[in-house]
């Protein structure tokens, strides 16, 4: 069984930074993918970055610049560095993994973005 456990979600003002960590646990042998979603009150889901086992990223065109998705091998940790937080950036933000072939989802942390 795998676990994925995410951590770092707040209350940030505009224009503020935060850092998202996902760890996965349990029986891994392999994770290709590791990417973020996001999904704000109202809305549908959405992919915000995700990045491959080799490194390559794509980000969401709204994010592109102010977020960077990261990866540790070694913890299995993928990691989402936001910086300039925006109004209505409220969204709980969702880690999904590829874990020895099959897609994860964690729990979910709350970013809440107010002044």
């Amino acid at each position: 069984q795998v676990r994925l456990v995410e951590s770092g979600g707040d209350l940030v003002q505009p224009g503020g930074s935060l850092r998202l960590s996902c760890a996965a646990s349990g029986s891994i042998f392999s994770i290709y993918a590791m990417g973020w979603y996001r999904q704000a009150p109202g809305k549908q889901r959405e992919l915000v970055a995700i990045i491959t086992s080799g490194g390559s990223t794509k980000y969401a065109d709204s994010v592109k610049g102010r977020f960077t998705i990261s990866r540790d091998n070694a913890k299995n940790t993928v990691y989402l560095q936001m910086n300039s937080l925006k109004p209505g950036g409220t969204a709980i933000f969702y880690c999904h993994l590829k874990v020895n072939g099959s897609w994860y989802w964690g729990p979910g942390t709350q970013v809440t973005v107010s002044s």
